[in-house]
């Protein structure tokens, strides 16, 4: 009887590296360099200032409107921050309000009552560690209760204006679906976005895909036929190849800083 050889290492080691390679291959992005400047520049002329939807006034409403916006729309937030945030804007008045206070003015959000203790946690640490104001780093935002990297990279962005990429579920599923930035988790899909996104469009990068997730390629059912960049759009899921006509929308009306 013919007895098999084993297999050799370096076999096995190409073959390793063989599939490591295709591996590699299959998360990259789908779009050369010129297609994703083509794409964000589209982005730029539709919205030219894009904005975060949350009402806020300053940067510890902004992180507290953040941080409750986990499993919740930000028109619901909105409703349930309104007149929070018009008796509790620092960390001082939040803490005085207590945990109580809190949840009744944020019951209609999911998850309220531990969402309360996180917002009371969170300003009692905003005043003993930071002297009551919000860091500007995310390993120090990270130390926050109830701010994760996501909340954190959208306070950096939009209070301090620090060019940074927070990956919501809309810009996961964008990420994914459009194979611009294919990965199993928010921080890959956060990687290699950072790596395609062109450096001149990083800023507003986040609040463009956002938006465009949330009005134009929905999760349900992507609505290709208003789509500015559907001739360059390579999902899997596409069902028209002519794009919207490129024009300026009307400026956004929900989520604008208050006074």
């Amino acid at each position: 009887m013919a007895i098999s050889k084993p297999k050799s290492s370096t076999a096995s080691s190409q073959k390793s590296n063989a599939t490591a390679g295709r591996a590699r291959r299959h998360i990259r992005s789908r779009y050369s360099k010129a297609e994703m400047e083509e794409i964000f520049r589209r982005f730029s002329v539709q919205r030219p200032e894009p904005k975060g939807e949350l009402e806020h006034s300053n940067p510890f409403t902004l992180v507290v409107a953040v941080a409750l916006s986990a499993q919740a729309t930000d028109a619901g937030v909105n409703k349930a921050t309104r007149e929070l945030f018009r008796i509790a804007d620092t960390p001082e008045k939040m803490l005085a309000l207590g945990e109580e206070g809190v949840t009744q003015h944020i019951r209609t959000i999911g998850l309220y009552r531990n969402k309360a203790k996180n917002v009371i946690a969170l300003s009692q640490k905003l005043i003993d560690d930071f002297g009551s104001e919000v860091p500007k780093t995310l390993d120090e935002l990270v130390t926050l209760p109830g701010v994760g990297r996501k909340t954190a990279n959208v306070v950096m962005s939009m209070a301090f204006g620090i060019p940074t990429l927070a990956v919501d579920t809309h810009v996961f599923r964008i990420g994914n679906r459009l194979l611009m930035a294919p990965g199993k988790t928010p921080d890959e899909v956060e990687e290699r976005l950072l790596k395609v996104i062109p450096d001149q469009y990083l800023y507003h990068a986040h609040h463009w895909l956002i938006l465009h997730g949330r009005y134009t390629c929905k999760a349900r059912k992507p609505e290709c036929e208003h789509c500015v960049i559907a001739d360059l759009c390579k999902s899997p899921e596409k069902t028209c190849d002519v794009p919207a006509p490129l024009v300026e929308l009307p400026p956004q009306r929900i989520g604008e800083t208050v006074a």
